[in-house]
């Protein structure tokens, strides 16, 4: 059995809580990556051709909130945030394969007016944050 998933360009997370661009301001800090405002639980596809080399925690006080780790042919490593993994670690991906389910981080953040999310980062070898609309 084939199934097909409808692909759709996400826009970028603007909100009360904050902006979702690469290095826009976030108390105090730079903001790492880029959110893509996205439904809750829709399919999330890998943003490149790699290797699934991690299914982490986004928060340590908080093991319901996951992330996937593709590294591809340059070792970067391409991070989706919110994301429910539901491909295993070692499993060769490409942009077309669905890696994981998006979570409503709005939970986490109540009467923030925040939009549902994923946030997608990207670091190098020596663990440096790379602009993912650049190496994407």
């Amino acid at each position: 059995m084939i199934r097909q998933i409808q692909t759709v360009e996400l826009e970028i997370r603007s909100d009360e809580a904050g902006d979702g661009h690469y290095h826009a301001p976030r108390a105090g800090r730079q903001h790492n990556g880029i959110d893509f405002a996205c439904q809750v639980d829709a399919p999330v596809l890998s943003p490149v051709s790699g290797v699934v080399t991690k299914h982490g925690y986004a928060y340590p006080d908080d093991l319901s909130w996951r992330y996937i780790e593709i590294t591809d042919g340059e070792a970067l490593r391409h991070r989706l945030f919110y994301v429910y993994p539901t491909i295993p670690i070692g499993y060769t991906v490409t942009p077309d394969t669905e890696v994981g389910r998006s979570q409503n981080i709005t939970i986490r953040y109540p009467g923030q007016g925040m939009t549902p999310h994923i946030h997608y980062g990207v670091k190098n070898e020596d663990g440096e944050h790379l602009n993912p609309a650049v190496v994407a």
